[in-house]
């Protein structure tokens, strides 16, 4: 029996959703199955699984057999549970390398972390072949043995939100990305995003938990249900930095990384993120009914014209030294000025 996962790797997904980044596989082997390499059995079994991607697989530890990793060679035995995850297929879709500056935080031989601005699309599809990220990487990669011009996600392994800005790692090899994958699927990288919402919160810490999956009266935009039957689990932990009466400033950091998850999951909470127009954010939810707070706001939303997260800091395990690796990044430019904005502004109320 084959149980299969096309896993998105996402953080916070772009709104035009094109398929995964990474799959895994779950394999039970037949009680009659007569010794076979693991390489093999898998080739025969998977579809689109060619030999070298599961060889690929195995160099980075992602095939497991019973709960631990083995390398190609291992003879597959009656009743094995065999895990997998390997990088996504390559499809039809030619990248065209362009010269786009990056902003790179660290950089080695294996992988990259580069800090992504807010309005650059992290790979192209659905109407945005050119200027993504991916252009830029395939430019940057250019005389990598990784880079493969039919390959639309070179060494991604997730990815942000077109909207949000922040920290995304690129892996250079295929034993890096295959890695990487692993940790992400795994869930144990350490992310953690910058959120301006509406309203003041009651709490100043707690957790919300809901499945997520596509609006069934939208397909635009992502919905928690409260069937478990629908959607995909989803955990998101939040904690207050800072309040400015009609919006609080807040962090969040992510058990799972499914499509919108923290937009959706503060709209669900009665608290969208500041001017986050798929989520009813973009618009004033809290506050006076004054001239000049409308105009206030209004100016704030002219300034930060996208919904106010950021890809603060991320961890993770590096693929080739074991290192723990974490990285902090600057607040976009547009988000740092809204929230002294909304500082000054309370700050300079007058008392009544």
């Amino acid at each position: 029996m084959i149980e299969e996962t096309q896993y998105d790797g996402f953080d916070e997904n772009e709104d035009n959703e094109d398929g995964g980044l990474y799959e895994h596989f779950r394999l039970e082997v037949d009680p009659g199955q007569s010794l076979l390499r693991i390489d093999k059995f898998l080739t025969n079994r998977l579809e689109n699984a060619s030999r070298n991607r599961i060889q690929n697989a195995a160099e980075a530890g992602n095939i497991r057999v019973n709960g631990k990793p083995v390398k190609s060679n291992y003879k597959v035995k009656p009743d094995d549970i065999i895990t997998i995850v390997m990088d996504y297929p390559r499809r039809e879709l030619k990248i065209i390398a362009e010269d786009i500056p990056l902003n790179i935080q660290y950089e080695d031989d294996h992988l990259l972390v580069v800090n992504k601005p807010a309005g650059l699309v992290v790979h192209p599809g659905h109407g945005n072949y050119y200027g993504t990220l991916v252009n830029a990487l395939a430019w940057h990669f250019r005389d990598l043995p990784l880079f493969n011009s039919d390959d639309p996600r070179p060494g991604l392994v997730h990815r942000i939100d077109k909207n949000t800005s922040g920290l995304l790692v690129v892996a250079k090899t295929e034993i890096a990305k295959n890695k990487l994958a692993m940790q992400f699927f795994e869930r144990t990288t350490s992310r953690k995003y910058i959120a301006l919402v509406w309203g003041n919160l009651a709490d100043d810490e707690g957790t919300i938990v809901g499945n997520i999956g596509r609006s069934l009266k939208n397909r635009q935009v992502f919905t928690v249900f409260p069937d478990e039957d629908r959607g995909k689990p989803a955990v998101t932990h939040y904690k207050v930095l800072e309040r400015f009466d009609y919006v609080t400033l807040i962090e969040c950091k992510l058990e799972t990384g499914r499509t919108h998850q923290i937009r959706v999951h503060m709209q669900h909470l009665g608290h969208p993120l500041f001017n986050d127009d798929n989520y009813g954010g973009d618009v004033i939810l809290r506050g006076t009914t004054f001239a000049k707070y409308k105009q206030f706001v209004n100016n704030c939303f002219h300034i930060l014209p996208r919904q106010a997260l950021h890809a603060k800091t991320l961890g993770f395990v590096h693929p080739e030294t074991g290192q723990e690796m974490l990285f902090d990044s600057e607040l976009a430019p547009d988000l740092a000025e809204v929230i002294e904005k909304w500082r000054n502004y309370i700050s300079n109320r007058p008392l009544n």
